[in-house]
């Protein structure tokens, strides 16, 4: 498996210095998510909303970071979300969660255990470099479930064809799929490096073991000293 090509523009390090982004390339069959996949949230479910009845969101491990993160591009985290936070508010409004696929569905699984916002990405249909920047004036794009998401300023991945992601809502054009074999799911951080690799090392674990991905590999992506 080919490690992607990722990196992190000069202005987003300059304003978020502890941004990096995990990655996770693999191979795997995206699959309506089975008793695996659920009976580990019910496991896990419980626990997590009797912490958020008792926890501030912005306490919350990995999300009040995300969030500063958001303030120091020039986007208002309160009107534009962080997925880890709508999934959270989901889940202390005791409503269901979304079911979609046993990829998508572990992607957000680990959001909830670990408070970081990943996307999963058809690899097959990104284009070149994926760079982590600051979206630009007027920038937008169909996002997944949205009619369209107001980029300006939000930390976002591009790819040679333009934004394709972001922590909030991606973009639909490299959403996974059922016919999708070669997936990218990346982490995006703001907190401290020690923080990322342990989110990286649950999410190798459960996305083996629950979405059978094969060939993984991954790394961080940060700031070169």
């Amino acid at each position: 498996m080919l490690e992607p090509d990722i990196r992190i523009d000069d202005d987003m390090l300059s304003r978020c210095p502890e941004c990096r982004l995990g990655w996770l390339c693999y191979e795997a069959q995206p699959v309506e998510s089975g008793e695996a996949v659920w009976s580990r949230f019910a496991l896990f479910l419980p626990g997590l909303k009797a912490r958020l009845e008792a926890t501030p969101l912005a306490d919350m491990p990995n999300l009040g970071e995300s969030r500063r993160g958001y303030k120091a591009c020039g986007k208002d985290p309160g009107r534009w979300r962080v997925s880890s936070e709508a999934l959270y508010r989901r889940v202390r409004q005791g409503k269901d969660l979304y079911r979609i696929n046993t990829v998508v569905d572990v992607n957000n699984l680990i959001s909830l255990e670990t408070g970081f916002s990943l996307g999963s990405y058809d690899r097959d249909r990104l284009e070149g470099t994926l760079v982590l920047r600051r979206g630009r004036n007027g920038e937008s794009y169909p996002g997944i479930g949205k009619d369209a998401v107001d980029l300006e300023n939000m930390p976002l991945l591009a790819d040679d064809a333009g934004a394709v992601g972001s922590p909030t809502s991606d973009s639909t054009r490299a959403m996974v799929r059922p016919e999708s074999r070669r997936i990218l799911t990346l982490i995006y951080s703001f907190s401290p490096r020690a923080e990322l690799e342990r989110a990286l090392d649950l999410a190798r674990t459960l996305f083996v073991e629950l979405t059978g991905a094969e060939n993984l590999v991954c790394g961080i992506v940060e700031k070169r000293a």
